[in-house]
């Protein structure tokens, strides 16, 4: 079973987790820019974190075997804090670089009116950029985020197919299926989607057009929540070229959009370093 991870905060996560991951079927994944679980306090650390994206963290997801792309953004949490929106200034410096593949997280978190001038103004970048964008989706009130959601990518003129819309649940799908979007689901061992009720939608709807991912952070999540939805299938009947499209194509296809995927991943060299420091932290005594 081969995997393409979509959306997963690899930064917030160890070296076992990349271990266990490649052991999985894990060889792609899609890291967005996230916020840090406390408040940044100004636009440098905005700076430090997208370096880090573009650089350190896909060094170090290639010792394990894994290809690290990322999507850059103001993501919709910290679009209230005036001390971060004038990183928008600098998301063109980001958006141009090597295996940033979309415009993420954009979209709502609580739909305030500042939450709504960010999406807008970074699906102006998408589209300038001419690249797809990862549309987060509201804890509370869904259905009526995810319906405003889809009205403003109509009105920035972006093409559905250029849009996942994730987080989405049994009372959001049909509404984004409709629009012709792309379908984002989050596995989690508690909340938002499991793998049988992953198995469900799959059944009803078909596989197109359906990206599903761990969206493991520093939270309580589980990067291998992928594999286990693709066991789930293969139990439910799917075929293994199904899960295939599913894990790996279907990631593949929407994420090519962008002409900036990096799959080929170089053989891991434990001796290797970026900027001086590896990861091995001396010899064994």
């Amino acid at each position: 079973m081969r995997i393409f991870d979509p959306h997963i905060h690899m930064s917030s996560r160890t070296t076992d987790d990349y271990e266990a991951m490649y052991a999985s079927g894990v060889r792609a994944l899609v890291e967005p820019a996230f916020w840090l679980g406390q408040p940044r306090t100004s636009v440098d650390s905005f700076v430090d974190y997208f370096d880090a994206l573009v650089g350190w963290e896909r060094f170090r997801a290639s010792q394990f075997g894994i290809a690290h792309h990322c999507t850059i953004a103001l993501n919709p949490k910290e679009a209230n804090d005036p001390r971060c929106t004038p990183v928008l200034d600098l998301l063109p410096r980001y958006l141009a670089k090597d295996g940033v593949v979309a415009v993420g997280e954009v979209g709502f978190d609580s739909m305030t009116e500042d939450e709504e001038k960010a999406f807008s103004r970074q699906l102006e970048l998408a589209r300038e950029f001419a690249l797809p964008a990862m549309v987060h989706t509201p804890h509370r009130d869904k259905l009526a985020g995810t319906r405003r959601t889809l009205d403003l990518v109509a009105a920035a003129g972006m093409e559905p197919g250029m849009v996942v819309v994730d987080h989405l649940n049994e009372v959001t799908v049909d509404v984004v299926d409709e629009a012709g979007a792309w379908m984002g689901f989050s596995i989690y061992p508690d909340t938002k989607m499991d793998p049988d009720r992953m198995v469900a939608i799959l059944q009803r709807r078909g596989l197109d057009r359906v990206l599903v991912n761990s969206a493991a952070d520093w939270g309580k999540s589980d990067p291998l929540r992928t594999r286990a939805t693709g066991e789930a299938m293969l139990a439910a009947g799917f075929t293994e070229d199904d899960v295939d499209r599913v894990l790996w194509r279907n990631p593949v296809e929407f994420f090519g959009q962008s002409g900036r995927l990096l799959l080929d991943v170089p053989t891991a060299d434990q001796g290797a370093t970026f900027a001086g420091n590896s990861l091995l932290r001396g010899e064994r005594g």
